[in-house]
C-alpha cells in the first residue's frame, strides 16, 4: 500500500483540486466520496472506485479494512487527509470515482426537473427523497448546484447511485416534450396537489429556493399545483416541498 505524507505529492494535489473545484471535477469527470456509507453505496451500485485512500490512523479500523483489500489503495497522513476530507470529523476513508454518466430513460415513468436549485443541502435532500420514492431520473438546469460536490453527496446519502442524475439539462425542452403530467409547484396555483391523479407518468418541477420556477418553464409545464398550507407560513423549503410531492405519489400508488 502506497503512503502519502507530503503536500507536494502529485496524488494529494490532484485529490485536493477535485475536492475543492467544480471546474476540476467537470474537466476530470471525477469526484471524491467521503465515508463508509457513500463508498458502500457506490460499490453496491457496481461503480468501482479508481482509488481508495485511508487516513493513516484509521486504516486498521474494522469498518474500513474491508475496502483496502483490493484495487488501487493508499494511506495518507492524518494531517493531509483532513485537508481533503470535507467533514470536521472524518470517518477515515475517501474514494476517487469517475462520475457516472448514464443516459436518461427515453420516457421515465417518474422523474423530477430541478430549476436552479442552488443550495447543496436542498439538492442532496431532493435527490435522496426522489430516489427513495422510486424516481428514475433527475434533470438539473444549468443554474443548479453541482450534484457531485461534497456537500450534495453527503446530503444525498448514496442517492446518486440509485437515480440517474443529469446535470446542465435544457429543462424547458425536456418539460415541454415530457410524455406525461409535468407538474410545476406554484404558490399561486388553483389546483391542490392532493386533488391530482399522480398514478400515471409524472414529472415534478421544483423551483429555486427564493425565486421559484422560471416563467419559461412554468409556461411549458402542463399542470400547476400548490401544496395546501393552512398554517401561517408562506412556503416550504424546496426539499420539503419536493418530498411532499414524491410521497403523495407513493401514497396514491400503494
Amino acid at each position: 500500500m502506497k503512503h502519502i505524507a507530503s503536500k507536494d505529492n502529485a496524488l494529494f494535489k490532484m485529490l485536493f483540486r477535485i475536492e475543492n473545484s467544480v471546474r476540476e471535477r467537470r474537466e476530470q469527470g471525477k469526484t471524491i466520496l467521503d465515508g463508509v456509507h457513500l463508498l458502500d453505496a457506490c460499490i453496491s451500485a457496481g461503480v468501482k472506485p479508481e482509488l481508495v485512500v485511508a487516513r493513516e490512523s484509521s486504516r486498521d479500523a474494522p469498518e474500513i479494512r474491508p475496502f483496502l483489500q483490493d484495487g488501487n489503495v493508499a494511506s495518507m497522513s492524518d494531517s493531509l487527509f483532513d485537508r481533503i476530507s470535507p467533514v470536521k470529523n472524518p470517518t477515515g476513508i475517501l474514494a476517487l470515482i469517475s462520475i457516472p454518466l448514464r443516459e436518461p430513460l427515453e420516457q421515465p415513468e417518474f422523474c423530477v426537473f430541478l430549476d436552479e436549485i442552488r443550495d447543496p443541502g436542498n439538492m442532496g435532500a431532493i435527490l435522496r427523497s426522489a430516489a427513495a420514492a422510486g424516481a428514475t431520473d433527475a434533470f438539473l438546469s444549468k443554474g443548479c448546484a453541482d450534484p457531485w460536490s461534497p456537500k450534495v453527496l453527503r446530503a444525498g446519502m448514496g442517492a446518486h447511485f440509485s437515480i440517474r442524475v443529469h446535470a446542465d439539462s435544457e429543462l424547458a425542452g425536456l418539460v415541454r416534450n415530457f410524455h406525461g403530467n409535468a407538474i410545476a409547484l406554484s404558490l399561486d396555483a388553483d389546483i391542490s396537489l392532493f386533488d391530482l391523479d399522480l398514478k400515471g407518468r409524472v414529472g415534478f418541477v421544483i423551483g429555486n429556493e427564493g425565486a421559484g420556477i422560471s416563467r419559461e418553464i412554468l409556461s411549458v409545464a402542463g399542470i400547476r399545483a400548490r401544496i395546501p398550507m393552512p398554517g401561517r407560513i408562506e412556503s416550504l423549503n424546496a426539499a420539503q416541498a419536493a418530498s411532499v410531492c414524491f410521497f403523495e405519489r407513493v401514497r396514491q400508488m400503494a
